[in-house]
């Protein structure tokens, strides 16, 4: 992976000079580079990027776009690696699943494991409540 940054970081030039007019391309290949970052345990510079590729998503495909959500819940997991929990949970609890069940369906895998992560960071999040528990155990249900 350490070998792979600087050719994935070249790839992210490359693709912003010749399809810039793809951002979709552009945004696939910061994906690939926050995922290596991520690898890597860098995880600071790979939340900066993650937060990039999420609010381009955003703008460009809105939020409730499965792309969207994706790009949501990888942020997610980077604010929960770096101990951003209040962030994380309410990026997953008050975007994300409502996203998710609104544009995909309550029942669809992706909104269900939209839900899965935020009952596990509920329930790994070192300052939950008894009521973090039990909305754990509800979305679970």
């Amino acid at each position: 992976p350490e070998e792979a940054l600087p050719v994935l970081e070249a790839t992210v030039a490359l693709t912003r000079r010749h399809w810039s007019h793809s951002e979709t391309t552009v945004l696939d290949a910061q994906t690939t580079v926050a995922s290596c970052l991520t690898v890597l345990e860098r995880d600071d510079e790979a939340l900066v990027l993650k937060r990039v590729v999420y609010a381009r998503q955003v703008v460009r495909l809105g939020v409730s776009h499965k792309h969207t959500i994706v790009g949501g819940m990888n942020l997610s997991v980077s604010y929960f690696r770096l101990q951003l929990w209040h962030e994380g949970l309410t990026l997953l609890k008050d975007q994300l699943l409502p996203a998710a069940r609104r544009s995909l369906g309550p029942d669809d895998h992706l909104t269900l494991l939209v839900g899965q992560n935020l009952a596990n960071a509920l329930k790994r999040n070192p300052e939950r409540t008894r009521n973090d528990l039990l909305e754990a155990e509800t979305i679970m249900q």
